[in-house]
C-alpha cells in the first residue's frame, strides 16, 4: 500500500518511536527493504536520491519499480516513496513520476530566504497533489549524493520559520553527518535538539546520517521528537561485506556461482536482516 508519509510520522512522533527511511539503489535494495518491513510489520519509507535515480534510469523507473514490487510481494504495510535531498527541480520531477513524498533540501541555497520561498511553493504544490513534504535547516555533515557539508547546528528560529510554512516533517542539523562517522565525532547535540523541538512543537523531526550513531543516542533522539531516521551507508556496508565474503570464499568460481542471482543473494539477505535489526532499534516493529 503506497501512501504519503505524513500520518505515519505523526503517529511515530506521538508514540515515541521512529520510522527508518531506507535508501534504495536498485531492485535488490527495494525487494530487501520491503521484505524486512513486511516481516516485521513496520511502516516503511523507501527513499531515493537524484544520483540513485540516475543510476536506475530515472525517478519514473524507480517509482514504477517500487510499485511493482509492492504488488508482487503482496505488501500489506504502509509504504511511502520519498525523494531524499531533492533540489527544487527534482521535487517537481518526483511529483510527476509518482512519488508520494518529497524532500526539498534548501539548506544549500545561497540564502535562507530562497529556502523559505521555495519551501513555501513546494508545500502548497505537494499538498495540492496529496504528497507529504520534508524540508531542511542547517547542512548535514559529510557527503550525500555529491554534495558536501561540514555540518552545522540548525538555528531554532529558522526551524520555526520553515515549520510554520506547513511542512510535514523537518530535517535539522544537530551534529549528525552522512557516511561513516569519524573516531573523534563529538556526538549529537541534544541541547540543540531540545531548543528546536521547543520551537516547532509536535512537528516530526528527521535525523539524517543514521549510520553509526550509537543506539543509545538514537533512542534518546527518538524520545525527544525524532520520528524519521535516514539509513543508506549502513545497508551499503553490510551488502558489500556479504558480497566480499562470497567472492573471497571463491564461491563465484564453484559451479554456476557466477550467476548474478547467486552472487547477489548474500548481500540481499544481509540487507533484509540489517533492516529488521534497525526497525527493532527504532521501535517501529508491529506498528503497521
Amino acid at each position: 500500500m503506497l501512501v504519503n508519509a505524513a500520518d505515519m510520522l505523526k503517529d511515530a512522533e506521538a508514540g515515541h518511536y521512529a520510522l527508518g527511511a531506507f535508501n534504495t539503489n536498485n531492485l535488490e535494495w527495494t525487494l530487501s527493504i520491503l521484505k524486512a518491513a513486511e516481516e516485521t510489520k513496520s511502516p516503511l519509507i523507501i527513499q531515493c536520491t537524484g544520483g540513485a535515480a540516475k543510476w536506475m534510469g530515472s525517478f519514473k523507473v524507480c517509482a514504477d519499480m517500487v510499485k511493482a514490487c509492492i504488488d508482487a510481494l503482496n505488501i500489506t504495510v504502509p509504504v511511502a516513496l520519498h525523494l531524499d535531498h531533492g533540489t527544487y527541480e527534482q521535487c517537481l520531477a518526483c511529483i510527476e513520476a509518482g512519488f508520494t513524498s518529497i524532500m526539498y533540501d534548501g539548506s544549500h541555497e545561497e540564502t535562507f530566504q530562497i529556502n523559505l520561498d521555495r519551501t513555501k511553493e513546494l508545500v502548497e504544490l505537494a499538498h495540492s497533489k496529496g504528497l507529504s513534504i520534508e524540508a531542511e535547516v542547517g547542512g548535514i555533515g559529510g557527503t550525500e549524493d555529491g554534495v558536501t557539508s561540514n555540518g552545522e547546528l540548525a538555528d531554532p528560529a529558522q526551524c520555526k520559520q520553515i515549520a510554520d510554512l506547513g511542512v510535514d516533517f523537518l530535517a535539522c542539523g544537530i551534529g549528525n553527518i552522512h557516511g561513516v562517522y569519524p573516531a573523534d565525532w563529538a556526538g549529537l547535540s541534544f541541547e540543540r535538539l531540545a531548543e528546536i523541538k521547543a520551537e516547532v512543537g509536535d512537528l516530526p523531526l528527521v535525523l539524517h546520517g543514521g549510520t553509526g550513531i550509537p543506539v543509545d543516542q538514537i533512542q534518546k533522539a527518538i524520545s525527544m521528537g525524532v520520528a524519521k531516521i535516514n539509513v543508506n551507508t549502513d545497508l551499503q556496508l553490510v551488502f558489500a561485506a556479504a558480497t566480499r565474503e562470497y567472492i573471497e570464499a571463491g564461491k563465484d568460481q564453484q559451479g554456476k556461482g557466477y550467476d548474478p542471482r547467486k552472487l547477489l543473494k548474500p548481500g540481499r539477505d544481509a540487507i533484509v536482516e540489517r533492516t529488521k535489526e534497525l526497525m527493532e532499534e527504532f521501535g517501529s516493529v508491529n506498528k503497521a
